[in-house]
């Protein structure tokens, strides 16, 4: 029971991270100041989808679900939770690489609005 809850509580953070990684620069356009906290999560991301292939929580999990007596699975944990449900049959390594670089198009878009909006606020004597 203790290790079933533990891969769920895995799950949950490692949801949450990749949710924070995606959306959290969004966050930023309000709170400046978490560009300090989201910039290393996306780096570590990014790192990790580019070169390692899957995150270190992958295989905690998996230990913690071979404790539970339960299946483990093979590759990452978006190849094993998110790619069924995101992505559709067929898409090809170079639509990934452009949603990926239009993904970085956007946040640099974000980060630069952001970067204004808190040098305005700054301005007008506002925290941020």
């Amino acid at each position: 029971m203790l290790y079933r809850i533990l891969v769920d509580l895995v799950v949950l953070l490692h949801l949450a991270y990749m949710v924070f990684a995606i959306f959290g620069g969004l966050l930023v356009l309000r709170w400046w100041r978490l560009a300090w906290l989201h910039l290393p999560a996306v780096v570590w991301a990014a790192l990790v989808e580019l070169y390692v292939r899957y995150c270190p929580l992958t295989p905690l999990e998996n230990r913690l679900r071979a404790l539970a007596g339960e299946r483990t699975y093979e590759g990452g944990f978006i190849a094993h939770y998110i790619t069924p449900s995101l992505y559709p049959p067929g898409l090809e390594p170079w639509m990934q690489d452009t949603l990926g670089t239009l993904l970085v198009i956007c946040y640099a878009v974000i980060y630069v609005v952001a970067w204004r909006l808190h040098q305005r606020r700054k301005r007008e004597g506002g925290s941020g």
